[in-house]
């Protein structure tokens, strides 16, 4: 099937043609549903936490920090292109809708008026200031990634998520005198994103009185996936090349397996909120950390224990069943239980569902039939298992704490950990002929879902996304 041109273009991208030809069997037999068997539920795989509890817990983490490496990753590298599609959408058509009256009646509300209105023509018709935010007459916002843009006021200053997420780390991610934070970017606006950083660093290191460490880093070619046709054979570009994309946010896990932390915070680069929201921001990453940490101390130990002649598999099993979302139907043996115990830990904060159900916290079951929490997309659910998703009270706002240290204080190979059989094909488009796409599995669904994990009730407050532009008006970015 490959040419000799074939195969040296897939080892320029670090694959290799075996890799090659099972995303063609995948994209020929389509990934599996996810067996889900409930929803998560309140003492039931999501931890709710009581204020003497939260205090017990951040205390925890406090001490903690002061002595160990704490790394903040924020996923930074998607364009905005969802996030002005509409205005996009008015531009097309000339036909005003929703987001684009809502955009142009509040457009003074927004952070980057300022900016805006210096490119704005005098008696400017709603068709014109839309253009000028989004196209490169004016901000060329369509293009940028969000981390570029101004979200938020602050006085007469305009902030980025960019910035917001330098704040926020000096609040919670900082290891005794140093914050560490690493922004996953796409390559063609790193000079952005560095131009920015080097401006702006100094400014927040003078205002906390703390040192920043900041990295960066772009995704992987070796995480592409190859693209194909209707038929499921490969597509190829105009000069008979193939076409390889970037396989989702799930590829990240190989970005995020360079880490060297003792504890990773991961956030989304849009969800930031206005610094007078931020309380139960940083009491609940606190908690979360905290949880972490005590937690995996108990694992350690266990593991030592193990390690010491230690047999009592009641015990074990009981504290595996209980304390690190797994259900086991049987006795294992005590190397089985070693094992299950010796993985990265992630504790994830859930948002109580106030909308319609979709992706969030369920007890999915494995092919071995054991029973664990899991992150599942709504794409990932069968239709017939519709009614269960329906039933869920909890949604996923990516708000996780990890541990990817053994106890031996070794990295683990989160490569390891990945189940290659969550994912999903969708269909899109190349200089207008249609494609089918391979996304891998997501960062905090299949790329973790051999990890332990900890699901734990957090406030709506803590989660403040901006999917479209409108979302900058909600009191969270205000």
């Amino acid at each position: 099937m490959f040419s000799y041109r074939d195969i040296q273009q897939i080892k320029s991208h670090g694959l290799d043609v075996d890799i090659v030809n099972h995303q063609l069997e995948l994209f020929a037999k389509g990934f599996p549903y996810a067996d889900i068997v409930k929803p998560a539920s309140d003492n039931d795989g999501i931890l709710v936490i009581n204020d003497s509890d939260a205090q017990k817990y951040t205390n925890i983490y406090d001490e903690y920090s002061k002595n160990h490496k704490i790394m903040k990753f924020v996923p930074a590298s998607g364009a905005a292109t969802r996030m002005f599609k509409d205005l996009f959408d008015f531009l097309n058509s000339h036909v005003p809708n929703k987001t684009s009256m809502t955009t142009v009646a509040n457009i003074t509300k927004f952070a980057f008026w300022d900016d805006l209105k210096q490119c704005v023509p005098n008696n400017a018709s709603d068709f014109n200031i839309i253009e000028c935010i989004v196209s490169d007459i004016g901000l060329n916002y369509g293009v940028l990634p969000k981390g570029l843009i101004a979200f938020h006021k602050s006085g007469d200053y305009a902030k980025t998520p960019v910035e917001e997420h330098l704040d926020e780390g000096a609040l919670y991610a900082k290891s005794g005198n140093e914050v560490n934070i690493h922004f996953t970017i796409s390559p063609e606006h790193r000079q952005e994103f560095e131009s920015l950083l080097n401006r702006i660093v100094p400014q927040y290191e003078e205002k906390h009185g703390l040192k920043y460490n900041i990295s960066l880093s772009e995704q992987k070619l070796s995480t592409d996936t190859i693209a194909v046709n209707l038929d499921n054979t490969p597509f190829r570009n105009p000069d008979n090349s193939l076409l390889f994309r970037p396989a989702g946010h799930g590829a990240l896990i190989e970005n995020m397996n360079d880490i060297d932390a003792d504890i990773v915070f991961i956030k989304n680069i849009d969800n930031v909120t206005v610094e007078s929201n931020r309380n139960d921001t940083i009491k609940y990453k606190k908690i979360l950390a905290g949880i972490l940490v005590k937690t995996q101390a108990m694992i350690f130990d266990l593991i030592q224990k193990i390690d010491s002649g230690f047999s009592d598999t009641n015990l074990i099993h009981q504290f595996i069943t209980t304390k690190i979302g797994i259900k086991l139907d049987q006795i294992l043996s005590i190397d089985e239980y070693r094992n299950i115990l010796n993985r990265p830990i992630r504790v994830c904060g859930m948002v109580r569902n106030t909308g319609a159900p979709g992706g969030g916290p369920f007890w999915v079951r494995d092919s071995q039939k054991i029973t664990s929490l899991q992150i599942v997309e709504s794409s990932q659910i069968a239709p017939k298992s519709k009614h269960i998703m329906n039933e869920s009270t909890y949604f996923n706002p990516v708000d996780l704490v990890c541990c990817i240290k053994d106890f031996q204080n070794n990295k683990f190979n989160l490569k390891n950990y990945v189940d290659e059989n969550t994912g999903f094909i969708s269909e899109k488009s190349k200089n207008g002929t249609p494609l089918r796409a391979m996304e891998r599995p997501g960062l905090w669904n299949g790329a973790m879902a051999k990890w332990n994990t900890i699901f734990v009730a957090v406030p709506g407050t803590t989660f403040n996304p901006v999917k479209i532009v409108t979302d900058l008006l909600n009191p969270g970015h205000q």
